[in-house]
């Protein structure tokens, strides 16, 4: 069995970066067009450069990608078919999706394209990939990020959907598809291509109402940038396809020393032979070097590590002490004079070489926003010397323990530079088969077909125009034959093979053996223009739920979700009809399911995350016996999409942005109702509602809208000396924990079951005021969702909200009354962002 070499797949924000991928080695590139892509601020193509951008690559033998990562609105699906088509005319290899009902789209009006499932489908377990297998095709699937080496084995090898990962660059510390925080705190959805990077900002830890004194530690949500190089033996071993690098916003330079050296370590692994060289290729000495490690840090990180890869360690993964690049560490000073300083470098480490130009920045702990940096001056023995006018360092701020980091080298950019600008594109030559087949007396016949093998439909022919003769002295030999008839110089082909069916000694001129050459090159040449695509009729209509006329409606009805078995006392007083549980230990939903009473029904919500291996959160649901279930991921769809007996609810996290998207969700997955998607604003969630029932939804009324959902764990990395559930001594169980942001605002951090830590806005968000047009559309399902509030103030939220739904309060009324009783405040937030 021959270990296939895996695709190296680099980003391309622009075509300067384009060509430094192809330059360094890259087999595909991933980029994305002014819409509908996930990195709106990277320079991108237009619709005008992809037939360009695609010959270029093509000629090189490199595929193309178009990144169309976001989620779709209903206004929007004329566009994105629009765009599809355009996609697919310029031959573009691969669409990279997030939204399911635009990728249902791409599978049917763009069927030659392949369909590559985002990271931001948040695909975690193969029960999920499975369901997304149900719903239509993939060739391949970029699983989340936060996966370790053991949990893709579990995936199978190989996997039903070739797998891709992520091996370099920027760790979101959410879950990609997850996050609603630019979308909550800006109105800038990360779902949308507009993430503010709220991560990067620093925060203050404040335990039971006091305010932790953290030192130098702000960035609590900050991770060290991902660097899997030297686990690339056990990602092949493992079966993945693709190894994606991230930086679609970085530099060219950037873009040419990461591929190269990922180049580098996937040709030394000894793919394209047996698993027994991979193997061999493993125990070799590293070919890494320290001077390609040197590149990977200088040109952008924020520390290098191996991320989630290895398995848990959470403070290995986010230290907290800053969140812009740094590059590598250089040593602590120890003597600081006006102008320059000395440093203390600790034995172990090895640290790159110092040269006039470099830059530095002083790591004193303090504001990263004022922290002092420079490029070095002169160095004379071991003193580092800046220009005391024109460094602009002010040395009453350097002083004796402050670290120093190297943050540039101009002559690595500049040999990168020079890299990928100068070298030489060789085009990519397809392997020519040919065959000579006659005898004295006849015709010459030429055969030929490009690419492997001996396909009979490539396959074309020609004659000489004079026959062969009986050779006296020169025979035509094959070494003859492969000398003249491998002379194919600037045509993109190249002799692979030459098959000498001649009978006899036989000969021809010269020229006519050259004639025959160039026509049939000419032949193939022609037949090498691709096909053009293939005209499909189906249009996203076709893909839109069938209309239905509105019957007598029902009164809106209200549910509730709770967190504590308080909570859930006050909804049953209430009577509540529809009552989700959403606890941190899903032990106690029995003692949940052992209150329901009257017309009340006890639903319970799923974790929002299911790894491999931990589908046994679902089955301790399932021995709850509840009325229904709050699905929310694609795993908990796949395991659940046969239990008719139980009502089935759909929640936010599956991101229903579109009719198409619902439609698709609610038939594979049998489900009764569907939570619009929080990255719409009202205009966008009447739209989706007037183009699909509004009977089919529910939407969310009063929340505190979540925000990072994260394998990261705050209260184990900042309160407690382990680096996992095994050893962290659970905080989270004795602890209140809020954090608050740059405004002094406080938001409620928790744990779930798996240790996933949920940050929840600190200000309620209310959609009250558009209550009554959303009533106006036949929408019937409102929700309000509880978070920390006690029994009173649960018991007095819903009443205002059960008040609302039967005109006994007027919106305005509510808005004050909630604004009141919320101690951090209140806003619209999402529904009335205008987009």
């Amino acid at each position: 069995m021959i270990t296939p070499t895996p695709e190296l797949l680099s980003p391309a924000g622009n075509w300067d970066c384009a060509r430094a991928a192809v330059a360094a080695g890259a087999d595909a590139i991933f980029f994305g067009l002014p819409a509908f892509n996930a990195r709106l601020r990277a320079d991108n193509f237009t619709d005008e450069d992809l037939p360009a951008l695609m010959a270029f690559l093509h000629q090189h033998g490199v595929k193309g990608f178009v990144t169309m990562n976001t989620l779709i609105f209903t206004g929007e699906l004329e566009a994105a078919e629009a765009q599809l088509r355009k996609i697919a005319a310029a031959g573009v290899d691969a669409l990279i999706i997030q939204d399911l009902g635009l990728a249902k789209m791409a599978r049917e009006i763009a069927p030659e394209v392949e369909l590559h499932a985002s990271t931001q489908m948040t695909i975690t377990a193969p029960e999920g990939l499975a369901f997304v297998e149900s719903l239509f095709p993939l060739e391949r699937a970029v699983l989340a990020r936060e996966l370790s080496l053991k949990e893709i084995d579990r995936f199978g090898q190989p996997a039903s959907t070739p797998l891709e990962v992520f091996v370099h660059g920027a760790l979101c510390v959410a879950y990609s598809g997850q996050c609603l925080t630019s979308e909550s705190l800006g109105q800038r959805s990360a779902n949308r291509g507009e993430c503010a990077q709220a991560c990067r900002m620093p925060y203050e830890l404040v335990v039971d109402g006091e305010t932790k004194d953290m030192g130098e530690v702000r960035y609590l949500l900050s991770p060290q940038d991902l660097a899997v190089v030297d686990l690339i033996p056990d990602l092949i071993r493992s079966g993945v396809k693709s190894f994606k690098i991230e930086g679609r916003l970085k530099s060219p330079e950037y873009v040419a020393a990461v591929t190269r050296v990922y180049r580098k370590a996937i040709d030394a692994c000894g793919c394209g032979g047996p698993p027994q060289a991979v193997e061999a290729a493993a125990r070799r000495e590293p070919v890494i070097t320290p001077t390609d490690r040197y590149s990977l840090e200088m040109t952008f990180s924020r520390g290098l590590t191996t991320g989630w890869m290895g398995g848990t360690d959470h403070p290995y993964l986010t230290h907290g002490r800053f969140g812009k690049k740094r590059g590598p560490f250089l040593g602590t000073i120890t003597e600081a004079q006006n102008g320059w300083i000395r440093l203390d470098v600790p034995p172990s480490q090895q640290v790159p070489p110092l040269k006039p130009g470099d830059g530095v920045v002083f790591d004193a702990g303090e504001n990263r926003d004022l922290e002092q940096g420079a490029s070095i001056w002169k160095i004379e023995n071991d003193r580092i010397i800046f220009h005391r006018t024109y460094s602009g360092i002010n040395f009453d701020r350097i002083r004796p323990g402050v670290t120093l980091y190297k943050t540039s080298d101009p002559a690595l950019e500049s040999e990168i530079r020079r890299f990928w600008q100068n070298a030489r594109l060789t085009p990519k030559r397809t392997p020519l088969h040919l065959t000579v087949s006659g005898k004295p007396g006849e015709a010459m016949i030429l055969s030929g077909c490009p690419g492997p093998g001996q396909a009979v439909a490539a396959r074309r022919e020609v004659h000489s125009a004079t026959p062969l003769q009986p050779a006296a002295k020169h025979p035509l030999t094959a070494e003859t034959l492969e000398k003249q008839l491998g002379r194919l110089g600037d045509t993109p082909f190249e002799l692979a093979s030459l098959d000498n069916r001649l009978e006899g000694d036989c000969h021809l001129p010269v020229s006519e053996l050259n004639r025959l050459r160039r026509q049939l090159v000419e032949l193939l040449a022609g037949s090498e223009e691709p096909a053009a695509p293939r005209a499909t009729s189906v249009s996203h209509r076709d893909l839109l739920p069938p209309s239905t006329p509105r019957s007598a409606l029902p009164a809106p009805r209200l549910s509730v979700l709770c967190r504590t078995l308080p909570q859930v006392e006050a909804a049953l007083s209430a009577e509540i009809p529809t009552i989700y549980c959403d606890f941190e230990d899903p032990r106690r939903y029995k003692d949940a399911v052992a209150l329901r009473a009257g017309s009340s029904t006890i639903h319970l919500a799923t974790p929002r995350i299911i790894k491999p291996g931990e589908l046994g959160y679902l089955k301790l649901i399932e021995r709850a016996e509840p009325d229904g279930l709050l699905l929310r991921n694609l795993a908990a769809l796949h395991h659940y999409r046969d239990r008719s007996d139980l009502v089935k609810t759909g929640d936010f996290s599956l991101n229903v942005a579109n009719p198409i998207t619902a439609r698709l969700l609610r038939e594979a997955a049998g489900l009764d109702r569907l939570t619009v998607s929080y990255d719409l604003n009202i205009g966008q969630v009447l739209d989706l509602l007037g183009a699909a029932p509004a009977g089919w939804f529910e939407l969310t009324l009063h929340q505190h809208m979540p925000l990072f959902h994260m394998e990261h764990c705050v209260f184990c990395t900042f309160m407690s000396s382990g680096t996992s559930y095994k050893d962290c001594g659970r905080p989270c169980e004795k602890h209140v924990v809020h954090l608050r942001d740059r405004v002094g605002q406080l938001h409620r951090l928790q744990a779930d079951v798996g240790c996933r830590n949920t940050l929840f806005n600190g200000r309620a968000q209310t959609g009250a005021r558009f209550f009554p047009a959303l009533q106006g559309t036949g929408l019937r399902h409102f929700r309000l969702e509880l978070l920390d509030e006690d029994p009173a103030a649960a018991e007095k939220t819903i009443r205002l909200y059960l008040d609302l739904l039967t005109g006994r309060i007027q919106p305005g009324e509510l808005a004050a009354e909630v604004a009141a009783q919320e101690k951090l405040g209140v806003t619209e937030g999402t529904l009335a962002s205008a987009r």
